[in-house]
């Protein structure tokens, strides 16, 4: 039986139904205005510790902008890290300069380098040589360049003796930027002994095998004491050789030189000298020290513009002396065809002690032509290939040991683009004249030699600064380069004999 509503009871209200996902939101909304506005009431602890969180945040931020777009961070001897900026901020990251290592420089006792020094007077049989080895083997400061080069180079220029390496290097990699104190954390161990300077007194001398020998034996017996030499077997270990290689390699007793380099102990070591041996892996050549030694990068950009925009007259030029002992002597060849083309070759004939360090002479020649005749030396380089360079002269060779096979560090891989190579037997047969050899390279050909043997000038020169320049590499920084390259590379490919 139906129930039955009284009349008076009203009649019920319809139910408005809602969707339940709109009351969620509903439910959600209330419930987070209710947090917020109970979060934000100053009578809340939490509201005043939300305040202090956002302000930090904001004054971090101001700092952050505020730091500069590169940083330095030093550590060890200069500034061992550059840093390089992330594209869209202003936040630097931290490179390490000494990626390939560090090097650690013996302190080895003063008789093997100061007192050598100490002694320049009795160094050389013909007189001291105290005024070469100045100025941290710079030498004297140039005098007579007025006129010659910029007034405001001057003072970066030297009477530098071209057997001054030794000095010259022990003290740049003192002040290096990837030279350590600490032994165990070396990737390179530098030896700072004048090996050229302690041979050089003997060379010229009735001295005995053993006296030529006596200082490298006793380094050599210093060493093999050394932990880290025996740890390596010196394999990690370089020095600087301030002569030609061949003043160390005597095989007998009664031949020219030191056996320095074949006594045991120096098989392992990497060698930097002005002329190596290019079958000897452990050898490697450097240039030789020249007379021009900047002060800046400024310097250097100011010097290489100069010889850019030099006027020069002569066709090429030849500096150099007869060698009146050796038969058929090339060098009498050259002088003799330069005196006979007197329009188009310029020569300064260095007989007796005309061309010794001091005269302004061959640089003044240099930089008046377009090629230099570079033959080979008493040996097989010269250090005029390197004033002829600085001096943006083109060096015209007829020995390919006399660069190509030396210096492959600081030259460009291609010879044909810096250098110019004649057959020194066509020119002694008539097949060749030089004058015709040279005048089939255009201006534009000469141009472009030029501009590439004055990119790499820089790779010459040895920067007077003791820390080096600001941003370019210079000799002393291409070799250090390359010998921490070696090393490191010796380690991955396991390059290494027992």
């Amino acid at each position: 039986m139906l129930p039955i509503s009284s009349p008076t009871s009203p009649s019920p209200e319809p139910v408005k139904k809602h969707k339940t996902g709109e009351l969620d939101r509903k439910n959600s909304f209330n419930s987070l205005k209710s947090a917020i506005q109970s979060a934000l009431s100053l009578n809340n602890p939490r509201s005043w510790l939300l305040l202090s969180i956002l302000f930090i945040q904001i004054v971090l931020l101001l700092m952050l902008r505020s730091i500069p777009a590169s940083l330095s961070i030093s550590g060890g001897g200069a500034a061992d890290q550059t840093s390089a900026e992330v594209p869209g901020t202003s936040i630097a990251l931290v490179k390490d300069q000494c990626e390939s290592g560090r090097i650690y420089v013996y302190d080895m006792p003063k008789t093997f380098n100061e007192e050598l020094v100490e002694n320049c007077h009795v160094l050389s049989p013909w007189g001291s040589r105290c005024d070469k080895l100045s100025n941290d083997g710079f030498g004297r400061k140039a005098t007579g360049l007025n006129g010659v080069v910029p007034d405001d180079l001057i003072p970066a220029w030297y009477w530098t003796d071209q057997f001054s390496s030794e000095i010259i290097f022990h003290n740049r990699i003192l002040n290096h930027k990837c030279t350590t104190l600490e032994a165990e954390s070396a990737t390179a161990f530098y030896i700072p002994f004048y090996a050229g300077l302690a041979v050089g007194k003997y060379l010229w001398s009735n001295s005995t095998a053993k006296e030529r020998d006596w200082h490298c034996e006793k380094m050599i017996k210093w060493l093999r004491d050394q932990p880290h030499w025996k740890r390596s077997d010196g394999w990690d270990h370089f020095i600087t050789m301030g002569r030609i290689t061949w003043d160390f390699r005597r095989s007998n007793d009664d031949d020219w030189g030191s056996s320095c380099i074949h006594l045991p102990g120096m098989r392992n070591i990497t060698r930097l000298l002005i002329e190596r041996n290019p079958w000897d892996y452990f050898d490697v050549g450097v240039p030789y020290p020249t007379g021009f030694h900047p002060r800046s990068d400024s310097d250097v950009v100011q010097w290489q513009d100069f010889v850019r925009k030099r006027n020069r007259s002569t066709l090429f030029c030849f500096a150099g002396a007869t060698r009146g002992t050796i038969r058929n002597d090339f060098r009498g060849l050259l002088l003799s065809h330069c005196k006979s083309e007197p329009d188009t070759c310029r020569v300064v004939n260095c007989a007796g002690s005309r061309c010794s360090n001091g005269t302004s002479a061959i640089l003044e020649t240099f930089l008046d032509s377009d090629f230099c005749l570079q033959p080979r030396g008493d040996s097989f380089t010269r250090r005029s290939i390197f004033d002829c360079m600085v001096a943006g002269s083109i060096p015209v060779l007829f020995w390919k040991r006399s660069a190509y096979y030396q210096y492959q560090w600081f030259l460009p891989g291609d010879p044909n683009i810096y250098s110019v190579f004649i057959d020194r037997n066509e020119v002694k047969n008539g097949t060749k004249t030089i004058k015709q050899e040279l005048e089939k390279y255009s201006r534009e050909d000469v141009k472009k030699m030029r501009e590439k043997v004055i990119e790499y000038i820089p790779k010459f020169l040895y920067a007077k600064p003791q820390e080096g320049l600001e941003t370019i590499k210079d000799a002393f920084d291409v070799a250090i380069d390359g010998v921490l390259n070696r090393f490191r590379q010796q380690e991955e490919w396991g390059y290494k004999w027992k």
